[in-house]
């Protein structure tokens, strides 16, 4: 009887365990972090390693312009000719597409360098600035 008793004492015990252990899994799952504060120099792993994405080549003028170039450009911040305003934009236009280009890519007056976009490529600036002539002529 002492056996018997044992063998079920200790049966019930190991459940209890597996039980109690099933349990802390479950509240560990529960509560863990849904992320991680990756500070720039730091490693992270590769979930913060950035993704590559596919290029489907140069943005076109009118990209460039819709994501850099607009903020000044619509609105005449800082003295930046307004798109589509004939009279600010003759005198530039007279100076040469490549004066313009060449500001545009290297900081005039008061537009910082590619406009403030120092990952664009100065292919993809030409064209926001060929874009805005056009529509300004």
């Amino acid at each position: 009887m002492k056996r018997v008793l044992a063998v079920v004492l200790l049966g019930f015990g190991l459940a209890a365990g597996a039980a109690v252990a099933s349990v802390e899994d479950e509240i560990r799952e529960r509560i863990k972090p849904v992320g991680e504060v990756c500070l720039q120099g730091e490693e992270c792993g590769e979930a913060a390693a950035p993704a590559e994405t596919a290029s489907s080549g140069p943005r076109s003028g009118s990209e460039v312009y819709d994501a850099v170039c607009m903020a000044c450009h619509t609105t005449g911040a800082a003295g930046a000719p307004k798109i589509g305003d004939t009279a600010a934009w003759a005198p530039r236009i007279e100076k040469g597409i490549d004066t313009l280009i060449d500001h545009a890519i290297n900081g005039f007056n008061a537009m910082p360098a590619k406009g403030g976009c120092a990952n664009c490529p100065d292919e993809e600036i030409t064209a926001a600035v060929e874009h805005m002539v056009e529509q300004s002529k």
